[in-house]
């Protein structure tokens, strides 16, 4: 197995066990996983193609036992409630695990407590006691733990909400506003917007939508929260509606989730699906199959924290079969992420995974039996997982498997990154190949990777289209193949628009309603160097590893 050199250092790091090599860790998965398939697990996981969540990685067959990454937990507008889901969460980052919590429900600060002489502090102070006791955690003892927290754009408390980020503070939680189809109808009429107190549905006060939502995109534009979610649509394509409407997500936004369900995820690396300069369609649906039977055995041998969570997961078996490697496979195919062929490929590639994990899903449900809750659902045949696709950040698994993240352009063609502690300068492998034989291409090459750009470089037009980093991409295009991918995909798309420097909170304003209106389930900003602790940079002097700059 040839792995690249930020692939080793965090493997050791993270995810080996003493004296383990990657194809033990893989074998150890399979093995864990079980079925007749173990050996086609293991050499589709050597093999890079596919690659399960991290804490499917680290905890197989271990004394922990814990492979799911995403869980949404309920906050009740309730002292004992609020902090035995702290503990909850205590429990979950210590296995692996990622939380996500909608704090909708909890009473504005200043509200009226009922039998004590006081006063409500507010949600964001529950947040920040969530965010200091992940401070003292690690996920699994390998990584910082990850939140989510949500606040309904009704709650009389949004401003202070969104606002949160702006002095620093609360690193551990992502921060998103659930908005609804009453919040547009309104800023689309320039009509006051009620807040109200989730206690007794009384009208705290109302506002100017246009206020709200200028503040929103300046925060954004400032440290790249709060995120937006569109709880009306995801509600709307909710596979499992008799069982309720889901009110926040995992961490990275991607997992909407009904409370107290988990659910663990997967990417195929679509780099690793290519024959002679075009996808091989047979592997790739070889490799969905495969994926799917595989994400569904790991609800059966998951040991989850709390018996709650094992019920609610277990009625409705969602998994998330994503992808990785969206860029690598079009700069391989000559193709540039800011083209209405890589929007075509795009929506032929989803539709077709999409087609066959749900012919995967229906073949196990026909074997092993539908999902517990199949008659709360919109299913009306066998279907062994109420939700089968996800499109994940892949934030660490791209590493490992020494390719481009998600479905993300790349960031930049050459540049840093910060693993484990170690500052990596990186190049993207296929930079080279297009230099050769072009005049001065040695000082060419040595000149992008020193700008992590091609931009302003005397190179064919095509090379530059190939190359363009992310904030080289136009915004509404990030947007659009976003969109893309969000119509053949069950759950939500990770995704975030990566913006130059000098972009203006209008921009990113736009870039809101633009998301709204071609249909994401949400949508994340951010704006370079907006953030003190970015681990990304581009371009760099001395670049020396030949591997990927995602």
């Amino acid at each position: 197995m040839e792995l690249c050199e930020p692939a080793r250092v965090l493997l050791a790091s993270r995810y080996l066990l003493p004296g383990e090599t990657p194809e033990d860790m893989f074998r150890r998965v399979a093995n864990a996983v079980g079925t007749d398939k173990k050996d086609l697990f293991a050499k589709m996981m050597g093999e890079l193609r596919f690659l399960p969540n991290s804490p499917t990685l680290m905890n197989a067959n271990t004394a922990c036992g814990q492979l799911s990454a995403c869980f949404v937990l309920p906050v009740e507008d309730s002292i004992d409630q609020i902090f035995s889901v702290l503990r909850y969460m205590a429990m979950i980052h210590k296995s692996g695990g990622g939380t996500g919590f909608s704090f909708s429900r909890v009473r504005p600060r200043g509200d009226s407590v009922g039998g004590w002489s006081g006063v409500a502090s507010g949600p964001l102070s529950f947040i920040r006691v969530y965010d200091e006791a992940t401070n003292a955690l690690r996920q699994g003892g390998k990584r910082r733990g990850a939140n989510m927290g949500v606040l309904s754009s009704h709650h009389p408390d949004i401003v202070e909400f969104i606002r949160a980020k702006e002095g620093g503070g609360l690193q551990n939680f992502n921060l998103s506003v659930g908005f609804d189809a009453d919040f547009f109808a309104h800023l689309e009429r320039g009509s006051r917007y009620p807040l109200v107190n989730p206690r007794d549905g009384s009208v705290w006060e109302e506002i100017d939508p246009r206020l709200l939502f200028e503040t929103l995109s300046l925060a954004a534009w400032r440290c790249g929260d709060p995120g937006v979610l569109f709880l009306d649509r995801i509600n709307e394509k909710n596979p499992v509606p008799g069982l309720g409407e889901i009110e926040a997500t995992n961490p990275c936004g991607e997992q909407p989730l009904l409370p107290w369900e988990s659910c663990n995820l997967g990417s195929i690396n679509l780099s690793r699906c290519m024959g002679k300069g075009d996808i091989d369609w047979e592997l790739l649906r070889e490799t969905t199959w495969l994926a799917v039977e595989f994400l569904d055995a790991v609800i059966d041998v998951n040991r989850f924290p709390l018996a709650i969570i094992r019920d609610h997961t277990m009625r409705t078996r969602k998994i998330g079969l994503g992808v990785m490697g969206f860029a690598d496979m079009l700069i391989r195919l000559e193709v540039p992420y800011q083209s209405q062929e890589a929007l075509n490929l795009a929506e032929r590639l989803m539709r077709f995974i999409e087609e066959e994990s749900h012919a995967a899903s229906r073949a196990l449900g026909e074997e092993k039996g539908s999902f517990p809750a199949i008659d709360k659902s919109v299913y009306t045949g066998p279907m062994r997982n109420a939700t089968v696709t996800t499109i994940a950040p892949t934030g660490s698994l791209h590493l490992i498997a020494c390719t481009s993240s998600g479905i993300e352009p790349l960031f930049a063609c050459a540049g840093e990154r910060v693993i484990n502690g170690r500052r990596f300068s990186i190049v993207h492998p296929e930079l080279k190949r297009h230099f050769l034989g072009l005049p001065n291409g040695g000082e060419l090459l040595a000149e992008a990777k020193r700008r992590g750009s091609l931009e302003g470089l005397l190179l064919p037009p095509g090379v530059k289209e190939l190359f363009r980093n992310a904030a080289e991409i136009d915004p509404d295009f990030h947007v659009r193949m976003q969109a893309t991918f969000q119509k053949h995909v069950d759950n939500a798309v990770s995704k975030t628009v990566n913006l130059p420097q000098g972009a203006t909170p209008e921009e990113i304003a736009g870039i809101f309603l633009l998301a709204r209106r071609l249909g994401c389930k949400g949508i994340t900003v951010y704006r370079y160097k907006s953030k003190e602790d970015q681990v990304l940079s581009r371009g760099c002097d001395a670049c020396r590893v030949d591997t990927l700059v995602t």
